[in-house]
């Protein structure tokens, strides 16, 4: 008997720890899918507002549910419908309110499926331009105001090693990257920092009529983003419908400027729990 409660106890403990495991994915799981999901800024669009390397939570309650809602597994090759049963041709949100002029939005790129974050500049209606670098939203031009530039060091950022531009033409690795900051303040009143390597293409484009149901995004790091100025077929982003919206970016929660969250010494303790802009 004593022999046998021996052989049972471990065995009982390995069950007990597997259910448990168990549950806490599965737990983990429904937050991550209703609630709130983690995003890993890999590119440097959004500077200065989001760095690489910046760990943040999306808040999916702030605009409703669709498809894109739902957790994808692409190394696995399962999609988000896969995983919770709602078909990309899904049109519609559940418990939606339509993101406000300003927000930081992560949604789902219909055609990659891969998912970005950028600034929501155009609503339904709007008619968007740029001007040798100036945004113009319905025909009038935002009010932009000069401030500090922005400096960072010439180097390989995060885990993709992508190295910045700057403004102040090609510097050695180690040296001061510059590149010019302004503050945009947007029609409603919302205002964020913006940078500017130099002239680029994307600095002029045509008038972009914001469609019903789908919305015009600029990263904040206007020289250096593909994002709605470019069409899909180009592979940038387009116009983005109401269904591929996830949710809305609140605060950085951590933050590591190195390789790996693992390299303490490169953490930026003072990016921790920063509220966005």
């Amino acid at each position: 008997m004593a022999e046998q409660a021996e052989k049972t106890g471990p065995v009982g403990a390995i069950i007990e720890t597997v259910k448990t495991v168990f549950w806490a994915l599965i737990i983990a799981g429904i937050f991550r899918s209703i609630f709130f999901q983690p995003f890993w800024i890999p590119s440097g669009s959004m500077k200065d507002t989001l760095l690489v390397g910046d760990f943040l939570f999306v808040n999916k309650m702030a605009y409703g549910y669709s498809y894109a809602s739902c957790p994808s597994i692409p190394f696995l090759n399962i999609g988000a419908d896969d995983v919770c049963g709602f078909a990309e041709d899904f049109d519609d949100r559940l418990f939606g309110s339509d993101p406000e002029r300003g927000d930081i939005v992560v949604f789902r790129h219909p055609v990659s499926g891969r998912d970005f974050i950028k600034r929501l500049i155009g609503v339904p209606g709007d008619r968007i331009q740029m001007k040798d670098g100036l945004l113009y939203i319905n025909d009038v031009a935002v009010v932009v105001e000069d401030t500090d530039p922005f400096i960072e060091v010439m180097e390989p950022q995060g885990p993709e090693r992508r190295r910045p531009s700057c403004i102040n033409g090609v510097v050695g690795e180690g040296a001061d990257c510059i590149k010019e900051r302004q503050i945009e303040t947007l029609p409603n009143g919302v205002s964020h920092s913006i940078l500017n390597s130099g002239p680029r293409p994307q600095d002029n484009t045509p008038v972009f009529v914001v469609p019903e149901g789908e919305f015009f995004f600029l990263g904040d790091n206007r020289d250096n983003s593909t994002d709605s100025r470019f069409s899909q077929a180009s592979n940038g982003v387009g116009f983005v419908e109401r269904k591929d919206l996830i949710g809305r970016a609140d605060r950085v929660i951590f933050s590591s400027a190195g390789r790996s969250m693992l390299f303490f010494w490169t953490w930026r303790s003072d990016r921790f729990f920063k509220a966005l802009d």
